[in-house]
């Protein structure tokens, strides 16, 4: 398995066993998308990424998962401004611990 980490502030030269990316996240990920083979590509992070992605026409699932504790504060799902996008709930999963996994395809 590969790892990409999308960052502005680390340095590839600090972490050479994952490819550090700076900019074009993507663009990145499409090149990806277009290589030979099978699998998939996931995406565990902010909302600035995601949201840069899903912008970019790189996202065809979401899971969120809810975790039964009020924070009162923490990182969004997506950035501020992001276009309305329609999900269709493909299914469930309820764990032990309360946890709640809800994936989505993106419609299109």
């Amino acid at each position: 398995m590969r790892v990409y980490v999308f960052s502005r502030t680390l340095r590839p030269e600090d972490y050479p066993d994952v490819t550090v990316i700076g900019a074009n996240a993507a663009e990145v990920v499409a090149a990806l998308r277009r290589e030979p083979g099978e699998g998939d590509i996931w995406l565990f992070g902010g909302g600035q990424l995601f949201s840069s992605l899903l912008a970019g026409d790189q996202v065809d699932a979401v899971e969120v998962t809810v975790v039964p504790v009020l924070l009162g504060g923490g990182v969004p799902l997506a950035a501020h401004g992001i276009s309305r996008t329609r999900l269709r709930l493909l299914h469930t999963h309820q764990y032990p611990t309360g946890m709640i996994s809800l994936n989505y395809a993106v419609e299109r």
